[in-house]
């Protein structure tokens, strides 16, 4: 029998749900989700994929996990902050998870079983607007404009066609050279006064749309 190399003595790391869980977010980061699949996740640990069942029951299971660990990222509201603050900051920490986990944008609501880290996350948001005066009702339309516009900004974020401002610039004036100012007289000024401004950054006009939104739920509260 040949002697055992260094690599051949290096212990094994165990595996478990967190490592699992943990592998399969990196996966999909890299290569999206419809890239993550039960055998290249084994490989990516280390184990035959039928391996992976002992700690995740399905591919929705998997998924169920996953999501549970994005909100596990995300800041909670402060208790020692007033409601608008705290809530602002939850804001951007939701945003920029999102920015590193792009794949869970659609999915974030849509688990019928949420894990620890989803319902502690939704309780204490609930909880913010509650200790700041809004009824129950009004919580529940808060959140649901809150988050229609956390997700729906960082879905449009995703998908544009650029990422740094010198590629905003560029698309910006590639698609002027193709169609006359006098034709989009509208389009042809925000571009030149706004977006080709130095220092202009898409993802800026997301504190505006969140104040209008803070500020309308404290007339509303």
């Amino acid at each position: 029998m040949p002697p055992k190399t260094a690599r051949d003595r290096t212990p094994r790391i165990p595996l478990s749900r967190q490592r699992v869980l943990h592998a399969a977010i990196a996966l999909a980061d890299e290569s999206g989700l419809d890239a993550l699949t039960m055998r290249k996740l084994g490989e990516a640990v280390g184990v035959e994929a039928m391996s992976l069942y002992t700690h995740v029951a399905n591919k929705e299971d998997l998924l169920d996990g996953m999501i549970d660990l994005v909100f596990s990222e995300i800041d909670l509201p402060s208790d020692e902050d007033d409601w608008k603050t705290a809530l602002r900051q939850r804001a951007i920490s939701v945003r920029q998870v999102l920015s590193r986990h792009r794949w869970a944008i659609g999915l974030m609501e849509s688990r019928t079983s949420p894990g620890p880290a989803s319902l502690r996350h939704h309780d204490a948001v609930l909880g913010c607007l509650r200790r700041a005066g809004f009824s129950v009702a009004l919580t529940a339309h808060a959140y649901s404009a809150l988050d229609s516009y956390i997700y729906g900004f960082a879905l449009q974020e995703c998908s544009l066609p650029f990422d740094t401002p010198d590629e905003t610039a560029q698309l910006a004036r590639s698609i002027l050279s193709q169609a006359a100012a006098d034709q989009y007289p509208h389009l042809a000024e925000l571009t030149a006064e706004h977006v080709l401004r130095p220092g202009y950054d898409y993802g800026d006009e997301f504190a505006f749309g969140l104040d209008l939104i803070l500020d309308g739920l404290e007339r509303a509260r």
